[in-house]
């Protein structure tokens, strides 16, 4: 029997190797990034085909859908980009970039997600799952992090448009709220704080729940902290 196709778009070495690992257990996987030769030994791991993209080229995200062998079931966009600095000193092409990475990017994935998605023949009444990695800065605008405030913001509109739009289609779209400091290679927590951090396969386990969730019941976005926090 085929097995379905899983989309990952902006593929590093934290959540979305996570990702990566969970979802080839069930899934054909397409990796895509900017740079694929950091991906090399991750797709060889999990039988993944790698495709470079930049996420806020049109006409490039346009060519990554139509060059699959069928539809995802599953598309995620994990990527994202933020400057900081005081609002007077913000650099206006730092932020277009960052807007276009975390926002625009994210739309050009929803759309093309959507499009080959509803073209695609429903199993038990689903035809996908369309997921988008978000952030607190998404619920809260920080001091001199506006940049990436606007981006979360506009990515969480977006998703929750789509759901809206797209539930009723059969697709399932979610906006996950990483509100915390991901456990990534390299990241450890600082002495005071011990498990302070976010584990990538627990993040990965709850994006599993969600493409996994009964239709009768669809979550539209998810907040996934430390226990530690105490607010």
């Amino acid at each position: 029997m085929t097995r379905p196709l899983a989309l990952i778009l902006g593929v590093g070495n934290g959540l979305s190797a996570a990702l990566a690992r969970k979802l080839s257990e069930d899934y054909r996987l397409v990796l895509a990034a900017r740079n694929v030769a950091k991906l090399a030994p991750l797709a060889a791991e999990t039988g993944a085909q790698s495709v470079p993209v930049d996420a806020r080229d049109p006409e490039a995200m346009s060519a990554l859908f139509d060059g699959l062998p069928r539809a995802p079931r599953v598309a995620i966009y994990n990527p994202s980009y933020r400057v900081r600095a005081p609002i007077a000193e913000l650099d206006p092409e730092e932020v277009r970039r960052a807007f276009d990475i975390t926002a625009f990017g994210a739309f050009l994935m929803g759309k093309h997600a959507a499009r080959t998605m509803l073209a695609a023949d429903p199993v038990d009444g689903v035809r996908g799952t369309i997921l988008f990695t978000g952030a607190s800065a998404g619920v809260k605008g920080f001091a001199n992090s506006a940049s990436f405030a606007m981006g979360k913001f506009a990515q969480r509109g977006l998703a929750q448009s789509m759901a809206r739009e797209l539930h009723p289609k059969g697709i399932h779209v979610a906006w996950i709220n990483i509100d915390g400091m991901i456990r990534n290679p390299g990241r450890t927590e600082p002495p005071d704080a011990p498990d302070s951090m976010l584990d990538p396969f627990a993040i990965a386990e709850t994006y599993l729940n969600l493409i996994n969730q009964d239709r009768s019941a669809w979550s539209i976005e998810i907040a996934l902290r430390p226990w530690t926090e105490s607010f």
